[in-house]
């Protein structure tokens, strides 16, 4: 007969000891991050409406939905382009930095919110653009801890074991 409670895997005393993994900041604070973009978005919208209209409102939020399409459509197929030519002649094309910031800025003008769609006509912008990949590239060379391109970024690999230890590798392409 079972009484319900579960027996002990070990004798009372001989407990595994748990080490919870500390949480990263971006998992505490990302969604509270998110909350108050929410609570932004939505605040802006309210206060349009009451300043002009429902329907004004309504359609700013349907223009910036097509809009966003349109600029997420003509980024793809120029980022397609860049594909096919780049695989004719065999070597990375010049031109095609900033489809990946038009595709985001084409994104933000889709999702509904003022907030996203200002930010979003932001990245369309060839400056804003070329500050904000000039700010990436310098971050993730700092986070690479190595000089030089961003392909040396993905040149050394971390491996995480279950216990935490962390090994130290190198990638070693076979070109051929």
């Amino acid at each position: 007969m079972t009484t319900g409670s579960p027996t002990p895997a070990y004798p009372t005393g001989a407990q595994p000891r748990r080490t919870q993994p500390r949480r990263s900041r971006l998992r505490t604070f990302l969604p509270l991050g998110l909350a108050a973009w929410l609570v932004l978005e939505i605040w802006l919208l309210t206060v349009v409406a009451g300043a002009t209209s429902g329907l004004v409102v309504l359609l700013l939020l349907v223009a910036g939905f097509v809009l966003g399409a349109v600029v997420i459509k003509r980024a793809g197929r120029r980022a397609f382009q860049n594909l096919n030519e780049t695989l004719q002649r065999g070597t990375p094309s010049d031109r095609g930095g900033g489809n990946g910031l038009m595709m985001l800025g084409g994104l933000l003008l889709m999702i509904p919110g003022l907030a996203s769609d200002v930010i979003g006509l932001l990245l369309l912008l060839p400056p804003v653009q070329k500050a904000v990949s000039g700010y990436g590239e310098r971050k993730l060379r700092e986070a690479a801890g190595t000089p030089g391109t961003l392909g040396d970024a993905f040149q050394q690999a971390r491996i995480h074991r279950p216990d935490g230890k962390v090994v130290q590798g190198e990638v070693i392409r076979d070109e051929r």
